[in-house]
């Protein structure tokens, strides 16, 4: 087969629009489906609502590796150019913080299977998060390019430690979910301090990237979860990281409650759906430690937002799949 085939393939010439940000969608998938076992737990809600979302995130898992795995084969040049982007290149954290969190569904199903992804997860997203660190302190970087995006790979290590109790290794990776809480809490600091500095001083995010504000409430959720995982308890830091979330989900919300109205519908908004996600589970798990019903009405509240936003964004990117606008919709 010739050059000039390859490059008119449809299959090449679609599939190289497929953006590695939309992983984002089984990390948001995989959070809900969590915030759904914690709502089970707490409230008896319906087991199958989690199982059937968990079983969403699992098949996007395998349609999108699928499909990116076609683009790096036809169009390594794209991938590349991808994860050199200042901005892109952060993202391809979220294919690993999907092997971080998928085990947390896989380890009532084959805890060995489980046990595999996730190991694989944590090798490749602390080496990720190495690479990313490395590149920001021997490239001179720019402050337009201070993005939501960039929390991805420092502060994403703080999902390494989300699913080891399940896993059943709590006694023996404690040190590795003391160092990922650790290092995914100690750059959440200035990172968020670089982020907001640039949103306060420069152009406002296009209109298509405002959803990605909301991965500025992930570090205190996830910092909550990484941290209660790792010390078994929720003492007054974990409190503090919850208020923290709750503060921040309440600003961002607020920003965002115009964007269906301003603006056609990209992919890039799955941006926003782990976040809620993982900001719904937070509230869930507060709650059942909190036991009043402020914490319960407040936890009901963030998962019903979550839930509707995330299966919102599915109908509509497989509705826009099926009709073929895919290419459209990562633009």
């Amino acid at each position: 087969m010739n050059t000039t085939t390859i490059e008119s393939s449809p299959t090449r010439k679609r599939l190289g629009y497929l953006p590695v940000a939309l992983f984002g969608s089984v990390m948001g998938l995989t959070g809900l489906s969590v915030a759904w076992r914690f709502a089970h737990a707490q409230y008896g809600t319906p087991l199958w609502i989690a199982h059937a979302i968990g079983i969403l995130a699992v098949l996007a898992f395998i349609a999108q590796s699928t499909g990116y795995a076609i683009k790096a084969f036809t169009d390594f040049a794209a991938v590349r150019a991808e994860f050199e982007h200042p901005v892109a290149g952060n993202l391809f954290g979220t294919p690993l913080v999907s092997l971080l969190l998928l085990p947390l569904l896989l380890a009532d199903i084959n805890l060995t299977f489980a046990r595999i992804v996730w190991t694989i997860g944590a090798v490749l997203m602390t080496i990720f998060a190495w690479t990313i660190v490395s590149r920001w302190i021997t490239t001179k970087q720019k402050i337009a390019h201070a993005t939501p995006a960039w929390i991805v790979p420092a502060v994403g290590l703080i999902d390494i430690p989300l699913a080891i109790p399940a896993l059943g290794w709590q006694t023996e990776l404690h040190s590795v979910m003391l160092f990922a809480t650790a290092v995914g809490l100690f750059f959440a600091i200035p990172l968020f301090t670089l982020i907001l500095a640039r949103l306060m001083y420069e152009d406002p995010l296009p209109s298509a990237m405002q959803p990605s504000l909301l991965i500025l409430g992930a570090p205190f959720a996830v910092g909550f979860a990484a941290y209660v995982a790792t010390t078994g308890t929720i003492d007054f830091f974990a409190e503090a990281l919850y208020m923290l979330m709750l503060f921040m989900t309440a600003v961002l919300l607020g920003r965002l409650r115009h964007l269906p109205r301003c603006c056609p519908f990209r992919v890039g908004w799955w941006a926003a759906s782990f976040p809620l996600a993982a900001t719904a589970a937070t509230a869930l798990r507060y709650a059942a430690h909190a036991d009043n019903l402020a914490t319960d009405v407040i936890a009901g509240v963030l998962l019903g937002i979550a839930t509707v936003v995330i299966l919102g964004l599915a109908w509509r990117t497989v509705t826009g799949i099926a009709k073929g606008e895919l290419q459209t919709l990562t633009t």
